[in-house]
């Protein structure tokens, strides 16, 4: 059992948002790949947000992802499901895979990876590289250099997530590690979408991945 791969193109930037009204925007920019995640919200005003957001990312063609809510994931038919390490262990993994959806795994540590790897994902997300901007430290940061090392143990396409900007997204790019670039608070200015800021990103990526 391996999970699809999400096509052959780079995952590129990678927005996590917490609203669905922050996608359109990021889509008309170019975006290709998108997360919604939401810790805020339950019941029915969950489900409101995960249909719409879903729907929207089907009119775009985008691979987009639902984090932790997997069952909603299946019940709209989503792109794909990210999954943390805990998650991972309480998800219906099989009937995910059934469904034909992407998958999507945390990781922090080499140990966390080979945990990851007994699933076959679609892709493996890697951090914090640096710093994270959005929320607390809870793991050692991970670098360029052993973001590298461990992206080259594993054939799976890498995130690289955790601290990265437009200041720092060179180094990350210049590795040649990652096929994507998970942005939370890079892609923003405030609450809201900064086209100028996510353009600006998608065009490091382009130039600096190899």
């Amino acid at each position: 059992m391996r999970f699809p791969k999400c096509d052959d193109t780079p995952l590129g930037i990678y927005p996590i948002v917490d609203r669905t009204e922050k996608l359109r925007p990021l889509y008309d920019c170019g975006i290709t790949t998108a997360q919604l995640r939401i810790k805020d919200m339950e019941s029915k005003a969950l489900e409101k947000e995960v249909a719409e957001a879903i729907a929207l990312s089907k009119r775009y063609d985008i691979r987009f992802f639902l984090n932790d809510y997997w069952e909603l994931a299946l019940k709209y038919d989503a792109y794909g499901v990210h999954l943390g390490q805990e998650d991972i262990q309480e998800a219906d993994i099989d009937a995910i895979f059934r469904a034909g959806l992407r998958l999507g795994i945390s990781t922090h540590t080499p140990e966390e990876i080979d945990i990851a790897l007994g699933f076959s994902p679609s892709y493996i997300a890697i951090g914090p590289i640096y710093v994270p901007i959005s929320k607390p430290l809870k793991y050692d940061t991970v670098g360029t250099e052993l973001l590298k090392r461990w992206a080259e143990s594993v054939d799976y396409p890498v995130v690289a997530i955790g601290g990265i900007t437009a200041e720092n997204i060179e180094a990350v790019a210049r590795t040649g590690a990652a096929s994507g670039i998970a942005m939370i608070s890079g892609v923003l200015e405030g609450d809201t979408v900064s086209v100028k800021k996510t353009k600006a990103l998608m065009e490091a990526f382009a130039k600096y991945a190899r």
